[in-house]
């Protein structure tokens, strides 16, 4: 933390508003990818029996933030029970997000994921949906700033290695949808339903980026960048990115059969790999 300004003026602010049991970085600037104008995501995480002092934070980060007019602080649960709620907050011309997380109910997800059990939700700005094991991959992937009990330390520890009773999981649960995403759409050809061959092409690809997550052990917290960061993995498909982008220009072109092609293509590709694996 010392390093970032930023984060050194405003942590101690964070931290002693009643309720934070622990403040970690997450997103980009944690895994070291960031640019200059990449957000900076802070999780708070509070327990169940000691509520989060929502309209305590919200006076607070006023004399945090560059204008206060601009600050939105959300209560718990305004986001919905995965997004939970959470600030968007200009802070030293950098947009600081902040995004709130139950101690008690991670724990459980985590707990569920080692034990191979998973969940699918709909969710708003997560085109594929919010997966339960993005919250195991949030603490995987954090950088602690503020844990005086070692919550999240804790957590951390259930995270590596990958289990591989959640990598089964992911696999059995997204790898049979790829094909079966590619027949939903080959079925809308010959009604010419662009909107249709698109949506179900998005899906096999989010399923193929789930898969090649899985079985390389790594956590998918995120479907933007997911497959350019799968094209690098160790195992993975050849060409992945080339042949992503060739489906798009394919579809684009209203090339449909031929879009279809390329994913049976792919679909294929994953097959055997899952096999071998």
């Amino acid at each position: 933390m010392s390093h970032d300004p930023l984060l050194a003026r405003i942590i101690p602010v964070l931290a002693g508003v009643p309720g934070v049991a622990a403040i970690v970085l997450g997103g980009s600037r944690a895994r070291g990818t960031a640019h200059d104008a990449s957000d900076t995501d802070l999780g708070l995480y509070y327990r169940d029996s000691a509520a989060l002092d929502v309209d305590r934070l919200r006076t607070v980060v006023t004399g945090l933030v560059d204008d206060p007019a601009a600050a939105q602080v959300k209560p718990v649960g305004e986001w919905g029970r995965w997004i939970v709620g959470g600030a968007w907050l200009p802070i030293g011309g950098r947009k600081v997000d902040l995004l709130y997380r139950s101690i008690d109910q991670v724990t459980m997800v985590i707990n569920a994921c080692r034990n191979g059990e998973i969940s699918m939700h709909y969710q708003p700005g997560h085109p594929h949906g919010f997966c339960s094991a993005i919250w195991m991959g949030e603490v995987a992937l954090c950088r602690v700033l503020h844990d005086p009990d070692g919550l999240v330390a804790a957590l951390k520890a259930k995270t590596a290695p990958y289990p591989p009773a959640l990598r089964a999981a992911l696999v059995r649960r997204f790898q049979w949808e790829i094909l079966f995403a590619i027949e939903n759409a080959e079925l809308a050809l010959p009604r010419g339903d662009s909107t249709h061959v698109a949506g179900c092409a998005y899906r096999v690809l989010a399923c193929i980026g789930q898969v090649l997550f899985a079985l390389n052990g790594q956590y998918l917290i995120n479907e933007k960048g997911a497959l350019a960061q799968a094209a690098n993995f160790p195992v993975t498909v050849r060409g992945l990115a080339g042949r992503v982008a060739e489906v798009w220009r394919q579809i684009g072109a209203a090339e449909h059969t031929a879009a279809m092609q390329t994913l049976r293509e792919l679909e294929s590709d994953v097959r055997k790999i899952c096999r071998a694996g």
